[in-house]
């Protein structure tokens, strides 16, 4: 027997995204639905080898539905997901607006998969911040060795992050540079995105930071150790797909690079491609489409007493939102729901 499932925003990027990711790994799934706004009713999407119409979120009943996976914005969640909850469907929410709340889970399953049993308080979990998810599975096996004391990151982050918009604008921009009268002011992005970069993800907060670096702080403490001390720069790239970040990591023990690579080798979700040579480390159009989280560029830090910087790069649709709700969904069945 398996699982009744609903993804809701099943048109966008990352909705469809789930649906691709439950049907790779073979979710055990008897009966699901594709759900999105009226205005997408009865559009089209895949599912495996089947193809699924949309169905109108207003109208559907969550009763008797075991776990729906989120992936619409924080205002329709915020009307939605505790309907779903209250009718007994677990919620995997990918928005923003549950990650902060102490009563919610904020899961990575490589990194606090125990977590899972906090879902009962609201019958809700909550996904990470896409360029979070993937730091704190490469920060998560060097903290249990050698404990993290703070972590400087830079991130590089694809225009899809912004979803089908950003995707578009990248696009049309690239193209209007080159065809004369097709060019295209900024609109998604405050700043031209092709052929540029642009130091500016979400809005800015009183300290000069922006949400986005706020989120991968506040993430960060509550997935791994609320003691670490975290500063990020978060940067939007003209990338279509995957995040890169450049971490520095300081710890409170020594370790050396050679031990460094050799825990992440083994630890989950995690692929090492770190030779000293020309290519010797991934980008992001190459992790594109693979559920790992890539790690390059392993090396001492001299400048500090206890020190590493590494290169991280994931395909941010699917561990940054897609496949790390799925897997949430597969540590909900295996500990908690038991059906499939």
């Amino acid at each position: 027997m398996g699982y009744r499932v609903a993804v809701v925003g099943a048109t966008g990027n990352v909705g469809r995204e789930m649906l691709n990711i439950l049907a790779e790994r073979q979710f055990p799934v008897d009966e699901i639905a594709a759900l999105a706004s009226r205005r997408s009713l009865g559009t089209e999407v895949s599912f495996g080898d089947k193809t699924l119409k949309t169905q109108d979120l207003a109208q559907f009943d969550f009763t008797g539905w075991d776990i729906a996976l989120f992936a619409i914005g924080s205002g329709p969640t915020k009307e939605y997901a505790p309907k779903a909850a209250k009718a007994g469907c677990v919620v995997i929410d990918n928005s923003s607006l549950y990650r902060y709340d102490p009563d919610i889970p904020l899961i990575v399953p490589e990194v606090n998969a125990d977590a899972i049993e906090g879902y009962a308080k609201r019958n809700i979990i909550a996904n990470p911040n896409c360029s979070t998810a993937q730091m704190v599975v490469a920060l998560k096996p060097l903290h249990d060795r050698a404990k993290i004391k703070r972590v400087v990151v830079s991130t590089y982050q694809s225009v899809s992050g912004a979803g089908k918009e950003g995707m578009d604008e990248l696009w049309d921009q690239t193209k209007g540079m080159y065809v004369p009268g097709q060019e295209k002011d900024p609109a998604k992005f405050t700043k031209q995105i092709a052929f540029n970069v642009i130091p500016h993800i979400d809005v800015f907060l009183d300290d000069g930071s922006t949400k986005e670096e706020w989120k991968m702080v506040a993430e960060t403490k509550k997935i791994v150790d609320p003691a670490i001390k975290v500063t990020a720069t978060c940067v939007r790239v003209p990338v279509f797909v995957g995040h890169s970040e450049a971490i520095n990591i300081e710890f409170e023990d020594f370790l050396d690079e050679d031990e460094a690579r050799d825990i992440l080798r083994e630890a989950p979700g995690i692929m090492v491609v770190d030779k000293r040579e020309d290519g010797g480390y991934v980008t992001p159009v190459e992790c594109v489409g693979d559920f790992a989280t890539y790690v390059s560029r392993i090396r001492q830090d001299s400048t500090i007493e206890n020190g590493l910087n590494i290169w991280c790069v994931s395909d941010n649709l699917r561990k940054g939102a897609a496949l790390n709700a799925v897997q949430i969904a597969e540590v909900l069945g295996q500990r908690v729901l038991k059906k499939g």
